[in-house]
């Protein structure tokens, strides 16, 4: 069984799988002298990270159903909410993927741990979303307020979609409380 996200990263050839009816480029080698972003990296299959490692340490990969090795020369950039350390503990992540990635670690804290972006986020959706057609709005600070009390724990994401659903369906010029 091929998983879909090896034949994505890496390609495929003609016939590797059921469904396979052409060459497929994989983004690595699109990526070839670029950067390739990995979101959810702690999700990745053990045989994906093997892969992966490989291409950090040897430059080459092969597609799917392939028997040339390819080169590719990128950079890597892995986010993941997962704690690796724990994945690792669990042997569900590879420490050597880990300390090859790990390079320059940033933590982006959740919302919850920084709601003075609240009014900044809210404000910046407000005109994307204007930008969009959904009508300029501005909000009053009672509502950022009341926004701050909330733990949103869908994240940043969470927000931007409650502001958008209020730009959509809120028919007055300034948001209250």
């Amino acid at each position: 069984r091929v998983n879909l996200i090896e034949s994505e990263l890496f390609g495929h050839e003609n016939g590797a799988f059921t469904g396979a009816i052409k060459q497929k480029i994989g983004k690595f080698e699109l990526a070839h002298k670029g950067t390739i972003f990995l979101d959810e990296i702690g999700s990745l299959g053990l045989d994906v990270q093997a892969n992966l490692l490989r291409i950090l340490q040897e430059k080459e990969f092969e597609r799917v159903g392939g028997h040339r090795t390819l080169k590719t020369d990128v950079r890597i950039i892995a986010a993941t909410h997962r704690d690796l350390k724990s994945q690792i503990q669990q042997g569900l992540f590879r420490e050597d993927l880990f300390y090859r990635l790990n390079v320059v670690p940033i933590r982006l804290p959740p919302l919850r741990e920084r709601m003075e972006d609240i009014g900044d986020l809210v404000r910046y959706f407000l005109r994307t979303a204007a930008g969009e057609g959904l009508g300029q709005r501005s909000i009053e600070m009672s509502a950022i307020e009341k926004l701050k009390g909330y733990p949103w724990p869908g994240n940043v994401r969470e927000l931007e979609n409650f502001v958008r659903r209020l730009s959509a369906l809120y028919t007055q010029d300034t948001l209250t409380a």
